[in-house]
């Protein structure tokens, strides 16, 4: 065994963008010589990436130090916590990190890539500061930037740019990750390339909002309809699917390249947050009840198997029983096939948090309850609609005790979607020795539950 001291135990917080994150930091590690391991014990240091996006993900970092606080004091060797990431863009103040003096390093977005030569000078104690984070963070990994893939072998996020300047008022995420900024379409196609060389099968396109991508360039020669164009053009078995899609800034030359496209699935992520303007206004999404319809209604016009995914807040400051049935009104007519809703939670430093006419908690979890609920019929009642059906999927996993296979199909991203459950059990030794994952199968659905298909393979 090497010595321990270079062997590390990560734990990566919050959505799939901080996910990338991570992957850049254990290619990092790796070429520090220092290894990453799926054990506790056999680690010296353990690496929290954090979350901070609201208060329930500030909880779950905190809960996560306190275990690697736990883990520290459990033995007399010498071990190093270290917490990354968003936590410490938002606690500009400090007052997060005063409570936790067992925690030896705190590092920023920005040392992301950076993240093994700080760690080995902690570990050597070539440096005694314990705190390094800028406030407005710069970095973006390109092609060039190594990053370890720590998703499944098949599928993998491709982060196209970071920051954000939309402003919403609820939102802290311009506090965070800093200002838009955008890779090259060039520097995105390459490794797009590399990675369907890789055997990539789905490439996930991710950003704060994607639809912003090139905005923050001056000769507005990048944006995301032709970054998309280019992608297309790539060779190889590969889809591509496109999360976060901003109401206010996607356009219908962006779903049109999606309806002609044979790479990008008739999928795509679009958080409204609300329905009612007043609302919509005071949240500052720049968009309009009347553009979300028609943006709605094109989508679905242009490509009749679209799965369209979105989320909500309920209980914005100022929301009344009038606006709250306005939009519960507008999601039992649109009958979204993937769907969210939150209760809305003051952040600091947000503009939302000085309003008015607050909405009661209990109320605001009440109307998220019903909402969901709602939701649950509907994919329940879509989810019926398909027992019968051939389905074409992608297998995540599979179980060989149960003989069964998790798989998606193209309406489901992975970790925030419904699942396929596959039954292999028909299948010959030699058929199922055949399968692997990331392989494309014909299903055909015979049982469901709300959130879950059950099918068995065509042979």
């Amino acid at each position: 065994m090497k010595n321990k001291e270079n062997y590390i135990y990560i734990v990566s917080l919050g959505c799939a963008k901080n996910f990338v994150d991570t992957e850049v930091m254990a290619a990092s590690l790796m070429m520090d010589n220092i290894f990453i391991t799926p054990y506790e014990d056999e680690a010296n240091i353990f690496l929290i990436n954090s979350c901070a996006f609201i208060q329930s993900a500030r909880d779950e970092t905190t809960e996560m130090i306190q275990n690697a606080i736990k883990w520290k004091n459990s033995t007399k060797s010498k071990r190093h916590i270290i917490v990354s990431g968003c936590i410490n863009q938002w606690d500009t103040d400090g007052s997060f990190r005063d409570n936790f003096t067992d925690v030896d390093l705190w590092v920023g977005i920005d040392e992301v890539k950076n993240i093994g030569d700080i760690i080995l000078k902690l570990v050597r104690k070539k440096s005694s500061n314990k705190q390094i984070a800028t406030s407005n963070p710069q970095f973006l990994y390109d092609e060039s930037t190594p990053r370890l893939q720590l998703t499944s072998p098949h599928y993998a996020y491709l982060k196209i740019s970071d920051g954000c300047v939309n402003n919403c008022t609820y939102c802290s995420i311009p506090l965070i990750r800093g200002k838009l900024r955008s890779r090259s379409i060039d520097s995105i196609v390459i490794e797009a390339q590399n990675l369907i060389n890789n055997n990539v099968k789905e490439l996930l396109l991710i950003g704060q909002d994607l639809t912003a991508f090139g905005h923050d360039k001056n000769d507005n020669d990048e944006n995301l309809a032709k970054l998309l164009l280019e992608l297309d053009k790539l060779d190889g078995d590969f889809k591509i699917r496109i999360l976060y899609n901003h109401p206010a800034h996607l356009t219908k030359e962006v779903l049109d390249i999606m309806a002609a496209s044979k790479h990008i699935l008739h999928y795509f992520d679009i958080p409204l947050q609300h329905i009612n303007n007043d609302i919509l206004n005071n949240m500052n999404r720049k968009v309009t009840k009347e553009r979300i319809i028609e943006l709605l209604n094109y989508a679905r016009k242009i490509m009749p198997d679209v799965a369209i995914r979105t989320t909500f807040i309920v209980g914005f400051p100022g929301e009344t029983v009038k606006q709250y049935a306005e939009l519960k009104e507008f999601v039992a007519e649109q009958k979204f096939t993937r769907m969210g809703v939150f209760a809305y939670c003051e952040e600091p430093k947000t503009k939302a948090i000085s309003f008015e006419n607050k909405v009661d908690k209990k109320i605001a979890l009440e109307r998220q309850d019903e909402l969901m609920h709602m939701q649950a019929e509907i994919s329940f009642i879509n989810n019926e609609a398909c027992i019968g059906k051939r389905l074409k999927v992608i297998i995540d996993s599979i179980d060989d005790e149960s003989n069964e296979a998790i798989c998606r199909s193209y309406m489901d991203a992975p970790e925030v979607d419904n699942i396929i459950i596959v039954d292999l059990a028909d299948l010959t030794d030699k058929q199922y020795e055949k399968i692997q994952l990331g392989d494309y199968i014909e299903v055909e659905v015979y049982d469901c539950e709300t959130y879950e298909l059950f099918a068995k393979v065509v042979h």
